[in-house]
């Protein structure tokens, strides 16, 4: 069990590497004036929306700009916290995982509701959004899986409050 929790902490922490930079210089573009982004990542996200056909990310409907926003001011902290957590080996870690996967796969069901009700997306596109699902919902099954050296066995065995010396 211990190698898939590593192997899952592994993947995250690459999702979350790639989210930690994209979130703030590609997603932002959404929200931002584009006075206040370089050029060259002015043209990515350009090159991105017309070599994928992400119309979301084109024509920016209000559900899917409430998202983006969601992400910078919520989504993108907790990515941050995790990054620390994994390679710190916090406790709180399953905690925020928990919470940042359930938190995204919400996210990425209305947009791929959305995707897949209005059939304007292109397979290319879908392959796109469907590993971030993914990202949820491996993100939500680490948040349930703690592994906690703590046993109830060991706590039963513990004074339940401590005792004071007498003189």
């Amino acid at each position: 069990m211990g190698f898939v929790v590593k192997l899952v902490d592994a993947t995250l922490f690459l999702f979350f590497l790639i989210i930690a930079a994209a979130a703030p210089l590609l997603d932002a573009q959404t929200l931002v004036p584009h006075t206040y982004f370089p050029h060259f990542l002015l043209r990515l996200k350009a090159w991105y929306t017309a070599h994928y056909g992400d119309y979301l990310v084109a024509e920016k409907p209000h559900f899917f700009v409430g998202l983006v926003w969601f992400e910078l001011l919520f989504q993108w902290p907790l990515v941050l916290f995790n990054l620390y957590g994994v390679l710190t080996a916090k406790p709180w870690f399953p905690t925020t995982c928990l919470i940042y996967g359930v938190s995204v796969s919400t996210s990425m069901a209305a947009i791929l509701s959305e995707m897949l009700g209005s059939k304007r997306a292109s397979d290319r596109l879908l392959m796109m959004y469907f590993p971030f699902m993914g990202l949820g919902v491996l993100a939500t099954l680490r948040g349930l899986l703690s592994h906690s050296t703590t046993t109830f066995s060991n706590v039963a065995k513990r004074p339940a409050f401590p005792r004071k010396k007498r003189a």
